[in-house]
């Protein structure tokens, strides 16, 4: 058995065919929309976005009535449950387990989600990336960045033994234990390219660490971030003689992706985001009701520092330039992701990987043009933040979304529902109708609807699918309108994307009582 397939026993065993990933490369717009959170006026719900990625604008919204199991078949459909096993009656974890879901707006969907656990360590790994200009980039991200973080975890002795083992041709142990829905898929065709590169990377790793040495988690998670995007630039460089790994590579760097990423170690989280994904820890209160406790911030125009940022790494006559609408070069939302080269590489050494590509990459617009006031490259960087939280009993769960789901729904209001559908109790907010004109049969509607929704058991299974329920089809009142969810899921492929972005979510669930006797053998 080849070297690379024994390392990567891990890998789920479902082969992604050439032809399944073409629908990703025509996925081209490099100008995100900048979705809103959909107003909560009635005759404003559905409004669409400005039409600026080249959509057909139609007077009418044509949608279809969905029956309720309709509506839970397609909330349903990506949905993925993960209990880490108890041994002896005794779960020595500090995750009970996790919930993922998606929901796609675009066609192909261009987010992917992964999740495993770290077999050296123990640690546990998960990461949703958003994908932009196509679904390639964050489809290798999804594929590889576990890989890069797992070896960079390995102190300096087992590094040595597992490059030993490859150069005598010996069985390698599984790096990573994936915990993967059956759609989660990989290339099969890039598995030597990908292992070649990460062999590389580890040996790069032993030259510059030395015995006894314990690694830094949080830098080891930066320097895997970083080797990754490199690779992903000197790959697209460098070519490959297959003609289908040649243009991957390719596509890969020249479409983008976001990165948020989960590294759960005992009572040591981790968060390294590279992008407008987000992290937020639900908290427990003494009185029973959830607070938020955000974990990551947004790599966007909004954050006053990433402008400051931007601004200083370019020369002063570039201050009205570098970020225009609130889009690096007047072009990209987040202001920082792996791949995009069209915003790292010099103008010459673009020219020159495209002039010797592929004819199939000239067909794709966004490679077509250079982003104006194009001056003094690299303007994007997938260099993470970190933020390492120490995890308390009172410490419940975590969300992990690509930014669709922050755009929908408050982050209070996302660890409210959470938080409610974990602990089964609902925590009613006072009744209000913001000045809208109601009238007493609608009012007795919405509290007929709350005492329902009391009395009976949760129709989700999945605390994901259950918080993807609310992003979509919450109203104005907080609660989930099925009229409003079967409109916002029967749109056509055409029309979905002006109203809503791709959708994904983890839901990590803590162990309270394993993190309070971690903590205390800690103080010990």
């Amino acid at each position: 058995m080849p070297v690379a397939s024994q390392l990567f026993r891990g890998w789920p065993r479902t082969k992604i065919l050439a032809s399944s990933l073409l629908p990703c490369q025509h996925q081209s717009h490099l100008r995100p929309v900048p979705h809103q959170a959909p107003s909560k006026h009635p005759s404003l719900s559905w409004r669409p976005h400005p039409p600026s990625r080249g959509y057909r604008v139609t007077p009418h919204l044509h949608s279809y009535t969905l029956t309720p199991p309709q509506v839970n078949s397609i909330l349903k459909a990506n949905e993925y449950s993960f209990k880490v096993p108890e041994f002896d009656g005794k779960n020595v974890s500090s995750v009970m387990g996790f919930d993922s879901n998606q929901l796609p707006a675009n066609a192909p969907i261009e987010d992917r989600r992964s999740a495993a656990t770290c077999l050296q360590t123990r640690g546990m790994l998960m990461a949703v990336f958003d994908g932009h200009a196509g679904c390639a980039c964050a489809q290798a991200l999804s594929e590889r960045l576990f890989y890069y973080i797992a070896v960079s975890l390995l102190p300096h002795e087992t590094l040595c033994e597992l490059d030993a083992a490859v150069e005598a041709g010996r069985a390698l142990s599984p790096i990573l234990q994936w915990h993967k829905h059956p759609n989660d898929y990989f290339s099969r065709e890039a598995q030597s390219l990908y292992f070649n590169s990460l062999r590389t990377y580890w040996q790069e790793l032993i030259d510059l660490s030395s015995p006894g040495e314990i690694p830094d988690t949080a830098e080891a998670l930066l320097n895997a971030f970083k080797r990754l995007d490199n690779d992903l630039s000197l790959e697209a460089q460098v070519g490959d003689p297959n003609a289908f790994l040649h243009y991957w590579v390719l596509r890969v760097a020249f479409s983008g992706a976001t990165a948020c990423v989960a590294h759960i170690d005992g009572s040591d989280l981790f968060i390294a985001n590279t992008g407008d994904g987000r992290a937020v820890l639900g908290v427990q209160e003494e009185d029973g009701s959830f607070t938020a406790h955000t974990l990551s911030n947004d790599h966007n125009a909004q954050n006053d520092d990433e402008v400051a940022r931007i601004r200083g790494e370019h020369p002063p006559s570039e201050k009205k330039t570098v970020i225009r609408q609130d889009r690096l070069l007047g072009l990209l939302m987040p202001f920082r992701a792996f791949g995009d080269v069209k915003f790292k590489w010099s103008i010459e050494l673009q020219k020159g990987v495209l002039e010797s590509g592929p004819d199939q990459l000239h067909e794709n617009e966004h490679t077509k043009f250079i982003p104006p006031n194009y001056h003094t490259p690299p303007y994007l960087t997938a260099e993470p933040e970190i933020t390492h939280h120490r995890l308390r009993p009172q410490d419940r769960f975590l969300v992990i979304g690509s930014d669709g789901l922050w755009e929908t729904l408050h982050r209070q209001e996302v660890v409210r529902v959470v938080g409610e559908y974990l602990t089964g109790v609902h925590q009613h907010q006072p009744l209000t109708v913001g000045g809208y004109k109601v009238t007493l049969g609608q009012m007795q509607g919405l509290l007929e609807e709350r005492k329902a929704r009391t009395s009976s058991a949760f129709e989700d299974q999945n605390a994901a699918t259950h918080l993807m329920r609310h992003a979509v089809g919450n109203n104005e009142f907080g609660t989930v309108d099925h009229e409003r969810l079967s409109k916002m899921l029967s749109l056509p492929e055409e029309l979905a994307r002006m109203y809503r972005d791709d959708i994904t979510i983890i839901v990590a669930q803590f162990n309270p009582h394993v993190i309070g006797a971690q903590r205390q053998e800690k103080q010990s």
